[in-house]
């Protein structure tokens, strides 16, 4: 395994990180009650959440939805994490079908009530002060062929993006390897489609750049700077789409994390391993410290220590 710690010398302090703020998605913390993980993140120093709406973590299509948005809003308050709200449950929709519906399914009804959610979450990212709602477009279905897709995606997406206006809520959607929307030029394809909408963003997974985009990753968040909305990170592999520990993978972390920090994006830069789920406590503990090693520093403070005035 790979590490960018960085060396601690002289009498200096260790250096601070730069104005980049981490957090840690639920949907890698599953086997948790959401107390419990958002208790967890807020002992281990992460700066906020991405919080996945589930049926195991502030279900959307449960009862009372808008009362347990306040609870879990004062419990975020208490703690002092941010949060963005992600919309990647797997069987939220459907028990039986991964991630559907979707906004590209043949029967209208079905893609009303993805975009439904989608509504329903951005009401839920206003309750909590979150700074986005995270989507996708989802896979190809079956006998569509691309034009069609494109246009029931492109169909389907402004009420979604009238409610993130009214509620100045950035609708940041993420190019996903495997769906139709899978490339940063699919983005830039759907966003030229819409008319360039103000509340339309984009989110890029480090970890999809390093999959399939031409660009290295930290090219990719240069590139995609103008557009970011939210961040998600791991570690993977060229031409593999597996989530990794990181330094189990080959992307260049310091690279990618000086790119960043030097965008105007301040939103929360969020660990996403949700096939890790069954030892995600563990993993949430040595990620930060991997993120924060890798940082870009700001210059560290000389001690006075032992000085004479």
């Amino acid at each position: 395994m790979t590490s960018a710690t960085r060396p601690r010398t002289g009498d200096q302090r260790p250096a601070a990180s730069t104005t980049l703020r981490f957090g840690y998605g639920t949907n890698g913390l599953a086997d948790l009650r959401l107390e419990d993980a958002l208790a967890l993140l807020s002992d281990l120093g992460y700066d906020g959440v991405g919080l996945t709406l589930d049926h195991m973590h502030l279900d959307p299509l449960a009862p009372d939805l808008a009362a347990r948005t306040r609870r879990v809003a004062h419990r975020l308050a208490a703690l002092g994490l941010e949060v963005t709200v992600e919309t990647g449950a797997r069987y939220v929709l459907d028990p039986r079908r991964k991630h559907g519906p979707s906004l590209l399914d043949p029967d209208p009804a079905d893609r009303a009530r993805r975009a439904d959610l989608l509504i329903r979450a951005v009401q839920v990212a206003a309750d909590l002060g979150a700074h986005a709602v995270h989507c996708f477009s989802g896979t190809l279905p079956p006998g569509t062929d691309e034009d069609t897709a494109w246009d029931r995606l492109a169909g389907s997406l402004p009420p979604v993006l009238e409610a993130a206006t009214a509620a100045d809520i950035p609708l940041a959607v993420e190019p996903e390897p495997g769906h139709l929307l899978a490339t940063l030029a699919d983005f830039h394809h759907l966003r030229h489609a819409l008319g360039d909408p103000a509340h339309l963003g984009l989110t890029l997974d480090i970890g999809h750049c390093q999959c399939l985009e031409p660009l290295s990753p930290a090219d990719c968040v240069r590139a995609a700077a103008p557009w970011l909305r939210h961040v998600q990170i791991e570690d993977m592999r060229r031409g593999r789409h597996e989530h990794l520990p990181f330094g189990d993978g080959d992307i260049d972390f310091p690279a990618v994390l000086a790119a960043l920090a030097a965008t105007p994006y301040r939103g929360l830069t969020v660990v996403e391993l949700p096939r890790h789920s069954h030892a995600g406590p563990h993993f949430a503990e040595i990620s930060l410290p991997f993120l924060k090693a890798a940082a870009p520093a700001t210059r560290p403070t000389p001690s006075t220590e032992g000085s004479s005035a």
